[in-house]
């Protein structure tokens, strides 16, 4: 049975808006599938192993015809800044003492969605920068977790003293490029400074020079990887599983596995997102570990 040309046009317009949640890389066509979950009343989670880019790689961008699988947490406004979140943010034990990661020898940056550990940990990672709310702030102070921050210059030169006040509060600042351009086909000399301009400008604004990178949309090539390399960072990162609208949405099955590198946004529902990413963590009774400590 053929289908009216205007029903055609709903049914592509709602698989693209399904694609368009799945994260930051969400937009490009080319994204690891995501498969269903059936949503948990405690948030569920999960996804698949990872590892450096010399061995297995990451696909870089979603497929728009695969829909990801969702953990629906709850969609309440978030709370003005000095809020109390103590009922909503689950408790853990300390994380254990990091086993590092064996780095390859290469010219090019290892890339990752997942440290091959066997520890009980996962790694929160919040993107970009666009979005300041303020009651992030506490929010991260009082949930006591690590947290890594992959900023994008042209996202946060406005403010910069904002991201100061976050690592003030534990949280650690790394290199997401200067405009957030796809780095993929690109010329060396333009993936070079994209890396090597934002971790320097970082630096001087933070004190500490960015080791770590993460590729805008998750795309890259082998350029992006020496690029990287040459510009003193250490590893390249993609992800597992991603956090919008509070919603958790997995690559495979519904439980965050070890190892796993969740990716938010600085977005307006942060402290949903957040709590979110907490909550999927601890269902699977993982706890909550700082990416920096595995990458030697």
């Amino acid at each position: 049975m053929l289908i009216p040309h205007f029903r055609a046009r709903r049914v592509a317009a709602a698989v693209l808006a399904v694609a368009t949640l799945a994260g930051c890389a969400a937009s490009k066509p080319d994204h690891p599938k995501w498969t269903e979950a059936a949503p948990s009343a405690a948030v569920a989670s999960s996804a698949v192993a990872a590892s450096p880019a010399s061995s297995e790689v990451p696909p870089p961008s979603a497929s728009p015809a695969a829909k990801p699988s969702k953990t629906q947490t709850s969609t309440a406004a978030a709370p003005p800044a000095g809020a109390n979140y103590g009922d909503r943010l689950p408790k853990f034990d300390r994380p254990p003492t990091a086993d590092k990661v064996h780095l390859p020898e290469s010219n090019l940056a290892p890339y990752y969605s997942r440290i091959q550990t066997d520890q009980p940990v996962a790694f929160i990672t919040i993107d970009d920068g666009q979005v300041k709310r303020p009651e992030a702030l506490d929010l991260i102070k009082q949930a006591g977790v690590p947290v890594t921050l992959f900023l994008m210059i042209d996202a946060i030169r406005n403010d910069p003293q904002y991201f100061k006040r976050l690592q003030d509060a534990g949280a650690v600042i790394e290199a997401h490029t200067v405009t957030h351009q796809s780095l993929r086909g690109k010329s060396y000399n333009v993936q070079r400074r994209e890396i090597c301009d934002s971790a320097d400008k970082l630096g001087n604004w933070y004190g500490r020079r960015p080791v770590l990178f993460r590729p805008p949309y998750g795309e890259k090539d082998e350029t992006t990887l020496k690029a990287a390399h040459d510009c003193g960072i250490h590893a390249a990162f993609f992800w597992k599983e991603t956090v919008d609208k509070g919603i958790v949405r997995y690559q495979q099955g519904n439980t965050v596995q070890r190892g796993d590198i969740i990716l938010m946004h600085f977005r307006d529902r942060f402290v949903d997102d957040f709590i979110a990413a907490l909550q999927a963590i601890k269902a699977a009774g993982l706890t909550p570990a700082l990416l920096e400590d595995y990458i030697p």
